[in-house]
């Protein structure tokens, strides 16, 4: 009889211990879930955070939550349609190599997994870009990278990027794409956290004229291709030439090779 009553009892305390464990389980998840939960609103623009990857939410949370500095860029008028555009964005090295090879720029890019790209500006600032989040009119980056300068000492950080795209038409009814970006940044280096203060005016700068910097070339790269696409065809193909499947969407987009004589000097391009 107490045999029975013994083992009537442990298997009351193991139910308990069992409903227990499940319980603070969820409760803790849930609790993590609400503590690195995102507003949809950066900068006046809204974004359907809830469908970025659960995986993500936190570190982007972690960032923007104690960001060091919140900078807003644009609309910034990009002379380009949206499939040329958003291939682009979607072939870092691609678009970095073309740049590279009409003299536009010194940026170059790798790939380095999935939606994930090494990057470097030629001017300080390296580190790699993960794309988080996309859909027909936002895009979300996490970047984790540095900067060297004259003015700033090695600084490491991380950064979140919120871009939204939308189409227009420019006086001639060609079609254009304006960019607006949000981005968080947050510095490793506490002591240069700590500095905020002081340093807020030249890190927000910087942040902005990288930004404008980076959209401007790729402006003036859809300036090439409108105005003069038989040079961009002739560069991509020049050895060691271009993937073919990039070759083939320039082909598409751009025609084909115009008579190869024809001048290529970037003093031929309108802005």
């Amino acid at each position: 009889m107490n045999v029975a009553r013994d083992f009537t009892w442990k298997q009351g305390v193991c139910r308990w211990a069992i409903l227990l464990g499940v319980s603070l389980v969820f409760f803790t998840g849930t609790a993590r879930a609400e503590s690195c939960s995102l507003s949809p609103v950066h900068g006046d623009l809204t974004f359907p955070v809830e469908r970025i990857p659960s995986e993500w939410t936190c570190p982007l949370h972690k960032i923007i939550k104690s960001h060091t500095t919140v900078t807003r860029v644009g609309p910034i008028r990009v002379a380009m349609s949206e499939p040329l555009y958003r291939y682009l964005l979607g072939e870092p090295p691609f678009a970095a190599t073309l740049i590279r090879r009409l003299g536009l720029g010194s940026y170059y890019s790798q790939a380095w997994g999935e939606r994930r790209f090494w990057g470097d500006d030629g001017e300080g600032t390296k580190g790699f870009v993960q794309l988080v989040y996309e859909d027909a009119e936002s895009r979300i980056y996490l970047l984790d990278g540095s900067h060297d300068s004259r003015l700033l000492p090695h600084i490491t950080g991380k950064a979140v990027v919120f871009l939204r795209m939308a189409v227009v038409r420019d006086q001639q009814g060609n079609e254009d794409m304006d960019s607006t970006m949000v981005v968080y940044t947050k510095l490793d280096n506490r002591v240069l956290s700590g500095l905020v203060s002081l340093l807020h005016p030249l890190i927000r700068g910087m942040v902005t004229s990288k930004l404008q910097k980076g959209v401007e070339t790729v402006h003036r790269l859809g300036l090439v291709m409108r105005q003069q696409p038989f040079r961009v065809l002739r560069e991509a193909e020049q050895p060691p030439p271009l993937p073919e499947p990039h070759l083939v969407f320039l082909r598409t987009m751009l025609g084909p090779p115009l008579d190869s004589t024809q001048a290529i000097s970037p003093a031929h391009i309108t802005p």
